[in-house]
């Protein structure tokens, strides 16, 4: 089944009952149906179908469902933007995509306009009013509503099961993002379906705030709530402050978090109505063990773990309240996870190294990365899937989350995980976040540099910090320098930007603790 043939079954079965609440509106399975039926029909007289990309670069909105719904109604492949790309990299994505077609909400013309000029690939740019009514469109542009007033039938089209349907563009914290292919056909509604199986009830209402453009709100929330039957509760975005207000408003019972999202949340001021919430369950993905309990505590909510990748091969962990606080759990009855040093042996127990699966199908687990061989050949190797993250085991076999393998730190002979570094760091009262990254030592490898932002109103001394760290971490994991910010440079899915930070090193405002003082880099 397609994703455009999963909406048009939906609406026939449901018609008018409510899938998507977003602000004020209550959007039923019919209404979007039809929405991206007339998108579908206005893109098809602009010459879209079968091989064409289209991009999306929409902030979160019942437009941006109904244009990528439109997209596989048609059978062409949708390419989500990432709304925070602007220069270099927002041309990067659009051109090694080979997009003929940008649907743009208008308050990001700015951002796109710089770039228009070196986009020759491009033939239409679609532009929906969204935050930015009223803005004067560019001499080529379409404004969306002249395609909505195309039919509302179901547009034809059968393509085949292995053409492209969608590009999912990783984060490109490291380096240039590659894309996942996905083709028509080849996704596994029945993989979301499991959480329904496991823990949703009927009548739930699945709450994002997280963006349309990545894997989690798009697939884990969105196609979770189609496949599944469940409404869907919409947010603009993430805001600690009103979170809550919001999953009241729409009477939101679960919703998927990032691991950073949780002690953020729980940093924000005590309420004396915090756990008088609707919300049951919650999914999310590396939640730091010292958070667990307390966010479950207070906000009177049932945390489950897990793990997985849009380019993870269709490999998972999960852990359903039935291991440790703080472990991504175990994986699926049939699936063989396990942990391997560089040289390719498996380490013991409590010992970090990489995470690996046992492949059983090379085929159907085999990531393709557009335009990239190379780093498609390299995830499967000796019959193993790589997934360049790290991860230890305790002696019961639960696994849990050590680092990125791009952001571990070298300090003189020892790995240090940055995660655990900011895990520690993250429970002083006075922190809201923090990122641990290594920067170049004057005696080889790295020393620990960690970029701080206190909650609001508070303050807390470098030493008093590096003195909470040396009780709590092992001597060569206590930062050398701390950088104090109003925040921490994130992409649009909270990821930190530790290139960036990396790329700043060390500067004038950096307090260093082998010199006790400010330094200048």
């Amino acid at each position: 089944m397609t994703f455009g043939e999963l909406l048009e079954l939906r609406a026939a079965e449901k018609g008018g009952e409510t899938f998507l609440l977003f602000d004020d509106q209550r959007i039923s399975h019919a209404e979007l149906n039809q929405r991206a039926n007339r998108i579908a029909n206005g893109l098809a007289d602009l010459g879209v179908g079968p091989g064409v990309g289209v991009a999306i670069m929409m902030g979160n909105s019942p437009a941006w469902l109904a244009a990528f719904f439109a997209v596989q109604k048609l059978g062409a492949y949708a390419v989500p933007v990432n709304i925070g790309l602007k220069g270099d990299g927002l041309q990067y994505v659009v051109d090694h995509s080979e997009s003929q077609v940008m649907i743009i909400g208008a308050e990001l013309l700015g951002s796109f306009a710089p770039v228009r000029a070196n986009l020759p690939r491009l033939r239409h740019v679609i532009v929906d009013a969204g935050e930015a009514p009223g803005t004067a469109l560019p001499a080529d542009a379409i404004a969306i509503e002249r395609l909505a007033t195309a039919s509302p039938e179901r547009p034809p089209s059968n393509p085949p099961a292995d053409a492209t349907c969608l590009l999912l563009y990783t984060s490109g914290t490291t380096g240039l993002p590659k894309a996942v292919v996905m083709r028509h056909g080849a996704f596994s509604f029945a993989g979301v379906g499991m959480f329904a199986q496991l823990g949703y009830r009927p009548g739930d209402i699945l709450y994002t705030c997280l963006p349309l453009f990545h894997a989690n709100a798009l697939f884990l929330t969105t196609m979770q709530g189609l496949y599944s039957g469940f409404a869907v509760a919409l947010s603009r975005r993430f805001s600690a402050s009103r979170f809550w207000d919001e999953i009241r408003r729409y009477g939101a019972t679960s919703f998927n978090a990032l691991g950073a999202m949780i002690p953020i949340l729980l940093k924000q001021p005590p309420r004396a109505g915090d756990a008088d919430n609707p919300v049951r369950l919650v999914f999310s993905a590396a939640t730091p063990k010292w958070a667990w309990e307390e966010f479950e505590r207070r906000f009177n909510v049932t945390i489950w773990e897990g793990y997985g990748a849009v380019d993870g091969g269709g490999f998972m962990l999960f852990n359903f309240g039935n291991g440790p606080k703080g472990s991504m759990g175990l994986p699926p009855p049939g699936t063989e996870a396990s942990v391997f040093r560089d040289d390719g042996s498996e380490c013991e127990a409590s010992e970090v190294g990489e995470l690996v699966f046992k492949v059983d199908d090379a085929a159907a687990r085999r990531v393709t990365y557009l335009k990239n061989a190379q780093a498609s050949d390299a995830k499967i190797r000796g019959g193993w899937f790589h997934t360049g993250d790290l991860a230890w085991r305790d002696a019961e076999g639960y696994f849990y989350f050590a680092d990125r393998k791009s952001d571990s730190i070298r300090r003189r002979g020892e790995n240090i995980s940055s995660f655990e570094v900011e895990k520690i760091i993250n429970q002083h009262p006075a922190v809201l976040e923090s990122a641990a990254f290594g920067v170049p030592s004057e005696l080889g490898e790295d020393d620990v540099m960690v970029a701080v932002v206190c909650r609001p109103g508070a303050t807390v001394a470098p030493d008093e910090l590096v003195a909470f760290c040396t009780e709590r971490m092992a001597r060569f994991m206590v930062p050398r320098y701390l950088d104090f910010r109003d925040e921490i440079p994130k992409t649009e899915t909270h990821r930190v930007q530790k290139q960036l930070l990396k790329r700043a090193g060390v500067t004038a405002t950096t307090w260093d603790r082998d010199a006790g003082q400010k330094r200048s880099g």
